[in-house]
This record gives C-alpha cells, structure tokens and sequence, in this order.
C-alpha cells in the first residue's frame, strides 16, 4: 500500500506524533510510506529509515500567495502520485489536502483532531469535506458534531499509545507534578496555576513542572509570581526526554478547557503516574479514565475541583498507587499495534 500522510510539519505535538508512530510501523509493515510537511522542514520524531520526508512550503501566516503556492505543490505532487492513498490531519490542512486532490485519482481520508466544535469555519469545513471519501475521528462525540453524510463515511479510531515507552515505575516518586502541553489558551495552564497555588498551602515540599513552549509562556509566568509560587513552578521548555523525566514524578495534571485525546496524557497513564485531567469536550479524557479507578476526571475550568483532586492524590499515596497502576493498563487497551491495524485496515479500506 502507498501511503502519503500530510501535515504542516513535525513540530512535536499529539497529531504529528500519531502521524510518525502510524508511518514508521507501516513502513515496517513493507508499506511504501511519505510524510509530506506543508508548512516547514521540521521534524521532532525519530522515522523509519523507509519513511520519506518531503517538505514543500513554508508557514504563510495567512499569506494568500504562500498559501496557492501550497496548494499548487500539493496538487503537483498528488498528481505525479496517483496511485496513493492521503491521510490528512488537522482541520486547516484537511481542508487543503481535500481541495488540492479535486479531480485526481487519490482517495483522500482526513483525520479531526481536536474538538470539531471548536472551528472557526464549520460551514466551509462542511462543504469542502463532502468531497472527501474517508473520515477518521478519535470519539463518537467528534463523529457527531458533523452531518450525517460525513458522520456515515467515517470511522472513530483513538490514539495508539507507543510501544517503544520507558517502564512503568514503581518505586518512591518524587513530589513533582507534571504538565505537557503548548503555552496556549486551550491548555489552560492559569486553571492549573490558580488550583496549584492554593494547593501548594497545604503541600509545600511539591513543585509544579510545566513543559511546552507557546505564546502565554511569559504571561503564565507572570501570573506564577503574581500567585507567589514562582519558585515553585518550573517552565522545563520543550524536551525530548519528557517521558523519561515524569515518569518519578508524584501526578500528571491536563487542565485543558477541550481537547481531542491528549497523547500527553495516555503517556502518562502508561508509565503508572497518578493521572487528573478535566472531563474537556468531546470526551478523550474520559475515554481513557474511569473517574477515580484509573485516574481522577473534573470539570472543566473549576480551579477548586483540580486542587481538591490534586490535593486527594497527594494525601493518599495508597489511592494514588492505585489509580497509577489501574491507569498503565492503557498500553494494553490502546497499544500501538492494535490502533494502527485498525488505521490500516481502514485506509486500505477506503476505495
């Protein structure tokens, strides 16, 4: 099977992750696998020595021109290309994959990642994606949010969690807590920093250790200073050894206000850390916890919820070792080899 996924470069987030996990095992699989990058050069991920790396574009901020340059390079190069399938991520580049494969011979799959909800052009998000022949959402409330005539030709696929993750780790954690995810409004790190400061009062030996570069970083910490915990919460930046560093760590802590399904958090899970994570729209959170068997769900932006949750995993190590060991059962339910089959079952389904 040929295989072309596309995305606006792999920069380090959830969506470009699934994208490097799905290619380097199909390309291990004997797949003849592309990795086309819109929008840069950059690639954050290790891949497959089969996988191609093709860079086309760069950012356009909006650009006009940039952006039909794009498009003409897509088209240019879906055409010399007619006999693969595209798997596109992402609303903005769904919308450019679909529109640059009009009238060509390849059957185009586009995959949501975030909560549809949240877009700003749902109508025109609609209509172009009528011409598309596969649709992959990670919930069936994502697959809802849409009419019925893209609902139908779709399909609801969750996130792999890696195979290649550190071992779960068992002995005395550190009294740390983790929070992964960019420095931008949807994370909802200030949720975070408000529940963390009037948790910090009652346990002062913890430290807040926040990694993920965006535009609020210095915002945030502002606000950290402003809330006198600034000595006590730690911007770690972006990281490549993230996993490897959490994962003696007392908690992980998602305070998105939505989400699709946070691979940050299924990580977690899987090296055996106490997980809290807001119940956020459309329901990747709870797919991946059971409230209080395998990980603590609460609302989203209740800052007095989250330090009652963090302060509940603090105070009970016997609850916490509870819900960490429960929670690093997400490898088995989620593992890689499953979720990608299921991926490729359905691409090479798509006719």
């Amino acid at each position: 099977m040929k295989i072309i996924f596309v995305t606006s470069a792999l920069h380090g987030g959830g969506a470009e992750r699934v994208i490097a996990t799905l290619a380097n095992r199909f390309a291990g699989l004997g797949d003849d696998v592309t990795i086309l990058m819109t929008a840069g050069d950059e690639c954050a991920y290790p891949l497959h020595a089969r996988v191609r790396l093709r860079s086309i574009g760069q950012a356009s901020r909006g650009n006009p021109l940039i952006q039909g340059k794009r498009l003409l390079r897509m088209r240019r190069y879906f055409r010399a290309h007619p006999d693969s399938r595209i798997v596109s991520f992402s609303t903005s580049i769904n919308l450019f994959t679909i529109i640059a494969a009009l009238g060509l011979k390849n059957r185009v799959i586009v995959s949501e990642r975030n909560d549809p909800n949240r877009c700003a052009y749902p109508k025109l998000r609609n209509l172009v994606y009528a011409f598309g022949q596969g649709f992959v959402f990670q919930t069936k409330q994502a697959r809802n949010c849409f009419p019925a005539k893209i609902r139908n030709r779709g399909t609801v696929i969750p996130n792999p969690v890696r195979a290649e993750l550190p071992a779960i780790f068992t002995g005395e954690r550190e009294r740390k807590i983790a929070a992964v995810g960019r420095l931008e409004p949807q994370k909802n790190h200030m949720l975070l920093l408000e529940a963390f400061a009037e948790f910090h009062r009652h346990f002062p030996d913890y430290t807040l250790h926040i990694f993920g570069k965006g535009s609020l970083e210095q915002t945030l910490k502002n606000r950290a200073a402003a809330l006198k915990t600034e000595r006590f919460v730690i911007f770690e930046g972006f990281r490549s050894d993230i996993l490897e560093t959490i994962r003696t760590y007392s908690m992980y802590v998602l305070s998105s206000d939505y989400e699709g399904i946070s691979n940050s958090l299924m990580e977690a899970m899987a090296l055996g850390l106490p997980c809290i994570s807001t119940d956020c729209p459309i329901g990747g959170s709870a797919l991946c916890i059971r409230d209080g068997k395998n990980g603590l769900l609460v609302p989203t932006g209740d800052a007095k919820s989250l330090r009652a949750a963090m302060e509940k995993t603090a105070g009970d190590q016997a609850f916490a070792q509870y819900i960490g060991t429960n929670g690093a059962k997400i490898r088995e339910t989620f593992a890689e080899e499953t979720v990608a089959g299921l991926w490729r079952n359905y691409i090479k389904g798509t006719v």
